[in-house]
């Protein structure tokens, strides 16, 4: 660990660079002021190294912020949004002053908290504390994959695609768990693209975090085999640049660079205390802070021409850096016509030819096959040609199914085990026992692009990552999440690891597919649709136990199974009286029940519903030719809670469901003990019928 405390500002450092730095203190406290609520103090403090990022220390270029050659930054502390907001309108983003004073009202560019395809120059949606950090994680890993796929044998640092991930986190983002997950695993992965400003700044809504924390944070990140640096205050930008250079030559660790701020700086009387971390300043400390800045108290949201045209100034040094990257980027096209093609076909989201000749199928089988090891093997088939989908679990890859077959692991050659070969570019991904970092890191493999991720653990567990699953959702990232084990099905693991609530409360989450094939051929389905889209992240519920192949699946799911719903099998003479609905491995009980219903005289239908969030996105139409509004009973079947089923099933409906937890036991008997069984799903058509009044 080292110690930075030289003087404040290097030689270079011009009375504009001292106005504009002081112009972001002014622009912060009068936009909260203006506003009645938000976050002034970080802003305030954090001025300096946020304008020494922008203008000194990042690539990027502000008239292309997806440029794939420019370093990424991530604003964990995201309730200091204006932290960034304020460096996107100084340095030509888009931006414009009057973006500044609509902070957080309605329609604005500029809301409480960054916000991913929102606002040009915003690289991820952050806010929930910890999630910014994790993800960078995630980012630093897939520039590293990144280069593996399209140019590894390059010199280090001599890559196009080589470039630098720059954090800057709280006190918060620290004391959140998925922030040490997520750091023990960059130690372990050693990202040396890595750098993390942590803003120790000692005040958090509660006032003096010595209430709630006493460790050694700087030693606590050695201890993760992370290179630590200490920069002694948030004015010195000696030693703030001299830390960042530092940091980029260590080149196999990543880097966190512990920066002593005082919040609110140099507001008089608020600066170092709760109440600058999350409420206006109030009108007379705004005026004081622009006397002691040289600025007019009478005077809000003041930016000369001057700093304007100076802080601007990025965007030719960004148009120059980019042409001189292109150059070089040409070169590497014309050299690797292969891997630029690659590079084309996974940024626009494409497959490649023979994707869907590659796809498994089964035959019908009554023994079968559990849906996870179906998947694995669907990983396996079609891992060979697409070399851009990557993932592992959470320790539990030989559950999930989720190592593709002599894939190497992703990690340092030091990594290597006897059962593991790792090296940097492999695609086996070991997120150990983390399901919450795993989902924040799936988040930002993602924002950083152009590689396909999936990460898994069981479906239980996806209450520990729900925080990220749900930013997915939000933010609209492809992430797929391998979640097995997704009943009382599991058996003899018992009710801890047993999931009830979970299918419906991850419904629950707008824009999250949760997909739940019935069997091996819908599980195939489910992955050639979810490498379909792009637009959502989705859940694969998948089955620990064996389940029969069914008729009909090999030539109805794949087209059924992007639907959402689909007709499996149809009723006698084409009408019928009762619908069945069926998803996952429940599904062969509906038809199971359906032959009993049928030898009865019932017509009776099969409806397989893999997602619900699918089958509503279909228009009017197709959801009538499968759940017909004539046919008023239907009985649903799924081994969770009924929640997520009423609105299908209509008020004279019935829902074979369990409303409790499970037991420890085989999954046979804990299906017929609790009624999941085919004769209870005759019995609820049965009775579905007759409140029908026995007809249609």
């Amino acid at each position: 660990m080292s110690a930075l405390t030289q003087a404040s500002v290097p030689d270079d450092w011009s009375d504009l660079d001292k106005r504009a730095v002081d112009t972001v203190r002014v622009l912060a406290a009068d936009a909260v002021q203006k506003v009645g609520n938000g976050h002034p103090g970080t802003a305030m403090s954090l001025a300096p190294l946020a304008y020494a990022l922008y203008q000194r220390v990042m690539r990027l270029d502000p008239t292309d912020p997806h440029w794939i050659g420019r370093d990424r930054f991530v604003l964990s502390a995201g309730h200091s949004s204006l932290t960034q907001y304020i460096q996107l309108y100084l340095t030509g983003y888009g931006l414009e002053l009057e973006d500044i004073k609509a902070l957080r009202t309605w329609g604005s560019k500029t809301p409480g908290h960054p916000e991913y395809n929102h606002t040009d120059g915003v690289e991820i949606t952050t806010g929930p504390l910890g999630q910014g950090l994790a993800s960078a994680v995630g980012m630093a890993m897939a520039a590293r994959r990144e280069r593996g796929l399209f140019d590894p044998d390059a010199a280090p640092g001599e890559s196009v695609f080589d470039h630098f991930v720059y954090v800057i986190a709280s006190d918060g983002d620290i004391e959140e768990g998925v922030t040490s997950e997520a750091s023990s695993l960059a130690g372990r992965q050693e990202l040396g693209n890595l750098v993390v400003f942590y803003d120790d700044n000692k005040i958090s809504i509660e006032d003096d975090t010595a209430i709630a924390l006493s460790e050694d944070t700087a030693a606590r990140y050695e201890s993760y085999g992370w290179h630590v640096q200490v920069v002694e205050g948030g004015e010195n930008v000696t030693g703030i640049l001299d830390a960042v250079e530092a940091a980029k030559a260590v080149t196999d660790r990543p880097s966190f660079i512990l920066l002593r701020t005082v919040i609110g700086f140099p507001a008089p009387t608020l600066m170092n205390t709760g109440k600058a971390h999350g409420a206006a300043l109030g009108d007379e400390e705004v005026a004081a802070v622009k006397k002691i800045l040289g600025f007019d108290p009478e005077k809000t949201f003041e930016v000369t021409d001057e700093v304007l045209a100076h802080t601007r100034s990025v965007i030719e040094r960004g148009k120059a850096a980019h042409a001189e990257w292109q150059t070089s980027f040409d070169a590497w096209a014309a050299a690797n016509p292969e891997r630029k093609a690659l590079l084309d076909r996974t940024s626009a989201y494409g497959l490649p030819d023979g994707f869907a000749e590659a796809l498994p199928s089964w035959d019908p089988d009554p023994k079968g096959v559990a849906t996870r090891k179906a998947s694995g093997e669907v990983l396996g088939a079609i891992g060979p040609l697409l070399p851009e989908l990557w993932g592992g679990s959470a320790d539990l890859a030989e559950s999930n199914n989720t190592t593709i077959k002599g894939a190497d692991s992703f990690g340092p050659t030091s990594a290597s085990t006897g059962h593991w070969n790792a090296n940097p570019y492999g695609r086996t991904l070991h997120f150990g026992v983390r399901e919450h970092a795993m989902g924040s890191i799936l988040n930002g493999i993602v924002l950083h692009g152009p590689t396909r991720p999936y990460g898994g653990t069981f479906l239980v567990f996806s209450d520990y990552m729900r925080p990220p699953v749900r930013l997915a959702a939000l933010s609209g990232l492809p992430v797929t999440y391998v979640w097995t084990h997704d009943s009382i099905g599991l058996g003899e693991d018992g009710p801890t690891h047993q999931p009830v609530e979970h299918l419906a409360a991850l419904r629950a989450i707008p824009n999250l597919v949760v997909l739940r094939p019935g069997d091996a051929n819908e599980t195939a389905a489910a992955w050639s649709a979810i490498l379909h889209q792009h637009t959502q992240p989705v859940g694969l519920a998948l089955t620990r136990q064996n389940l029969p192949v069914l008729e009909g699946t090999k030539e109805k799911a794949a087209e059924g199974v992007a639907k959402g719903g689909y007709v499996l099998e149809e009723a006698t003479g084409g009408t019928p009286r009762v619908v069945l609905i069926g998803t996952g491995s429940e599904l062969q009980i509906a038809v199971e029940a359906r032959k009993v219903l049928e030898a009865d005289g019932v017509p009776t239908r099969v409806v397989s519903m893999p997602s619900v969030e699918w089958f509503d996105a279909q228009d009017a139409a197709y959801r009538e030719s499968v759940l017909p509004k004539s046919v008023k009973a239907r009985v649903a079947v799924e081994a969770g809670i009924a929640q997520p089923w009423h609105r299908f099933v209509g008020d004279a409906g019935e829902i074979v469901s369990i409303e409790h937890f499970g037991a420890s036991a085989d999954y046979q008997t804990l299906y017929r003990e609790f009624g999941l069984t085919s004769e209870a799903v005759v019995d609820a058509a049965r009775r579905s019928l007759e409140a029908n009044g026995g007809t249609n």
